[in-house]
């Protein structure tokens, strides 16, 4: 039989009590329960002054500390080394890494701390890399989740749900109608990016466009319905989107560039990431086609699209910017600073607008 959270709560403190100390995993077996539940009770124990929490371990206050019931006479004391986030993101590529340095740049602005952990493109890794970012002293969690299409399961929301810390979601669109409308969010607007591609191409007259992505790729579906709904505001058609296997090796980048030029009518296309739009853009112009006479490309990302032979049309999401936003709203969560204000702000979703730079893979060298 499940336990309420008063009886779970009674019964840490019961087992802590006998056993003078206990680590989270022995808890959490005693009681039958996840590792996140057992974190969450014992940081809403350990606030209220009934317990005492350190490297995943979990202490009796002693005869000289605070006796169970009793109020504590003040909050708990902040770590010596000052604020501590954790942030979990899925690696430390080029992309992810431009969100750190801005969250970064936002914790030390405060004399915090930033601790990371990497889940791999792991959905199983999230909460371990959680659990240990918890165990390490964060207060607070920047978390953009390995969510497969970029769409939660019913456990990964209650996993985030539960969370005894603040969480604040990076690059990840909140599901309208779900749960998740609880936790603060911010992320690029891949939408309005992808739309933002396909208005560039039409205004340069090129209006047969094509979109070519990744199978597994959370951001490439919102690219698409990016890129279809300003082709249909334009009145024109779109094209079902190429998908790339998920591992794109040579064969891969060939079959589809000979996929994409079986297109009679394509006159441009809009390529997501970077590294798929330099390897397609090799390959066309091996193929005889010039770029951008034959073939106008926009790449999405932005990392490496200027350093390409013919220097190629970017969307560049507002990585950093959505890290450094993330971790201001995740620093007014902590219990600090809401105690320090008159009230709690709402919760904020924010979407940050990327921005097309302009390259020869659209223009061409006279054009500049």
């Amino acid at each position: 039989m499940r336990l309420h959270v008063n009886q779970r709560h009674a019964r840490v403190l019961e087992l802590v009590r006998a056993r003078g100390s206990l680590r989270m995993t022995e808890l959490a077996e005693a009681l039958g329960v996840s590792a996140v539940t057992v974190r969450r009770d014992v940081e809403a124990l350990a606030g209220e002054g009934r317990l005492l929490r350190a490297h995943g371990a979990v202490t009796w206050p002693g005869e000289g500390g605070l006796t169970a019931g009793a109020a504590p006479s003040a909050p708990p004391a902040a770590p010596q080394d000052g604020m501590v986030l954790g942030m979990v993101v899925p690696s430390m590529e080029h992309y992810f890494a431009e969100l750190a340095h801005g969250a970064r740049e936002a914790v030390a602005a405060r004399g915090g701390r930033l601790v990371l952990g990497i889940s791999n493109y792991l959905p199983g890794q999230d909460p371990v890399q959680v659990g240990l970012l918890l165990d390490a002293g964060a207060q607070g969690l920047l978390l953009q989740p390995s969510w497969e299409r970029g769409l939660p399961t019913a456990e990964q929301e209650r996993q985030l749900l539960d969370l005894p810390v603040p969480a604040v979601l990076m690059e990840r669109r909140i599901p309208p109608g779900g749960r998740l409308s609880e936790l603060d969010g911010v992320r690029s607007d891949h939408v309005l990016g992808g739309a933002a591609a396909v208005h560039h191409l039409a205004d340069l007259g090129r209006e047969r466009v094509a979109l070519l992505v990744r199978k597994d790729s959370p951001t490439a579906p919102l690219v698409q319905e990016g890129y279809e709904a300003a082709l249909t505001a334009r009145g024109l058609t779109p094209s079902p989107p190429l998908e790339m296997h998920p591992a794109a090796d040579p064969a891969g980048y060939d079959d589809a560039v000979a996929r994409l030029t079986r297109r009679q009518d394509v006159e441009a296309v809009i390529v997501h990431n970077d590294q798929d739009a330099i390897a397609v853009a090799q390959r066309l112009r091996a193929a005889g086609l010039r770029i951008p006479e034959d073939m106008a490309m926009v790449a999405y990302e932005d990392e490496l699209a200027g350093m390409a032979d013919v220097p190629l049309t970017a969307v560049a999401p507002p990585r950093r910017a959505v890290g450094r936003m993330a971790a201001e709203l995740l620093t007014a969560r902590l219990p600090q600073e809401r105690a320090a204000a008159e009230e709690d702000s709402p919760r904020r979703h924010v979407a940050l607008l990327p921005r097309l730079r302009v390259r020869e893979s659209t223009v061409g060298r006279a054009d500049h």
